[in-house]
């Protein structure tokens, strides 16, 4: 047999090698082929496969892997079982970026489906191995191993204090400063899922200056990033008031109001959740929400939503409420409020609408002016009457700041009217008419 011959055998055996675990790689994508290669003893066939010595066979076994484990935790114990951990933490500290990219998909494959199993990734040294790879030049890398780290720590306390202790937290917060956004998403994700069991793990993340680079992110325009980012910040938020007040000096009022107008539903309710983690702690942090506006918005944010994503909306409104008599009447001012404008803007009987100018707070007032400039351009009689029953005079003797919203709604009614009759209304001109009878001197 000649040597090519002989090397032909050895080709053969590797495209054979390389189709096998491509194959497994496409079958493990649907689900009704996983009891079949289970049954047909997949794990123990991919396993020699992890250290081949073709790159691209080591990489597609490891997806493979990834895929299966990630289907149920029959599969996912398999792997530990299995013994693949080991090879997958050596082979994660020495293989190039595409490896490193698949074996951390295994571990965070494995991790999700319970504590145990995350632990077993604990337990094989993985932890370190991960963080170094935060490190890594490629961001591909860094994301699969903060994604991994994030799923072994959002199962308990004991994980999470793991995943500190391993040193990730400062890198965590450096990839949410990279300028990838898939990066972003799932370093933020990673700290809230450590920040979320207990004041201490959220202190340390405060503590690596989290929180300012989170707070500068609530109006990136992606919508998925500011769900993470909005969610990291509730909970640090919720354990304590030092912790909540922490927050809120990075500024994030009224940024954050904005988010309850977002058109993803997801990012209404993580905004809903941040402001109602730190309206529940004291008087004087719901009274500040109060005063950037917080619980109109938030009424109206609930008005638009459907379903559970409602739900810590109104919470909030119940943890500013409980606190003292006086946030009670600012959330019950806040709806009365926008029930009367919904009933201003469908009153086209202005005559009803007219004893609002006398008495209405400042806030409504806006609403009933709005409504004059809007009905009286096309009703005669409603301007004729609008003047002998004295709401023009009424109109000119409203204080509006210029530029602003009530000033354009009496300059529009104004426009309604000769200029003359404006001036006759206008504040100061009877007296200007008295000083030029005094002044007259008769012939």
């Amino acid at each position: 047999m000649s040597q090519r011959q002989v090397l032909q055998v050895f080709e053969q055996y590797q495209k054979a090698r390389t189709q096998f675990v491509q194959m497994v790689a496409e079958l493990a994508t649907r689900p009704q082929n996983i009891e079949t290669l289970q049954n047909a003893g997949v794990m123990s066939l991919l396993r020699p496969l992890l250290l081949d010595v073709v790159p691209t066979i080591q990489q597609t076994a490891a997806l493979a892997l990834g895929r299966l484990a990630n289907y149920n935790d029959d599969l996912a114990e398999a792997v530990v079982k299995g013994d693949i951990l080991p090879q997958l933490v050596y082979s994660l500290a020495e293989q190039n970026r595409f490896y490193k990219k698949a074996a951390a998909f295994v571990l965070r494959a494995v991790g999700k489906h319970s504590p145990q199993l995350a632990q077993a990734i604990v337990d094989c040294g993985a932890l370190d191995t991960l963080v170094i790879c935060l490190e890594d030049f490629d961001p591909g890398v860094k994301e699969a191993a903060a994604w991994a780290l994030g799923y072994i720590a959002r199962h308990n306390t004991e994980l999470s204090q793991a995943v500190v202790d391993a040193g990730a937290i400062p890198l965590l917060v450096l990839c949410i400063q990279e300028p990838e956004i898939a990066l972003k998403r799932i370093a933020a994700s990673a700290l809230s899922d450590i920040s979320k069991h207990s004041p201490e793990l959220a202190q340390t993340v405060v503590d690596a200056g989290a929180i300012a680079h989170l707070a500068q992110m609530i109006l990136n325009p992606d919508a998925k990033l500011k769900r993470q980012v909005l969610s990291a910040l509730s909970q640090i938020a919720k354990h304590s008031v030092d912790l909540a007040e922490m927050v809120v000096e990075a500024e994030i009022f009224p940024v954050v109001l904005t988010c309850l107008k977002d058109k993803d539903e997801y990012v209404k309710k993580n905004a809903c959740t941040l402001i109602r983690e730190i309206a529940k702690h004291t008087p004087e942090l719901s009274q500040l929400i109060v005063n950037a506006g917080g619980v109109a918005a938030v009424i109206d944010c609930i008005g638009s939503c459907k379903g559970n994503i409602r739900l810590p909306g109104i919470m909030m409104l119940g943890y500013v409420a409980a606190h003292s008599e006086n946030l009670a009447m600012a959330v019950i001012i806040s709806k009365s409020k926008k029930a009367i404008k919904n009933i201003l803007q469908k009153c086209t009987y202005l005559p009803a609408l007219e004893p609002f100018l006398y008495d209405a707070p400042p806030n409504i007032l806006k609403h009933v002016v709005g409504q004059f400039s809007k009905v009286l351009p096309h009703d005669s009689k409603a301007r004729r009457l609008f003047v002998t029953s004295g709401g023009l005079k009424k109109v000119q003797e409203i204080k509006a700041e210029p530029g602003s919203l009530l000033q354009e709604y009496i300059n529009s009614i104004n426009n309604c009217y000769p200029e003359e009759i404006v001036r006759y209304y206008s504040p100061g001109y009877s007296d200007t008419l008295l000083q030029r009878v005094d002044s007259y001197q008769p012939l």
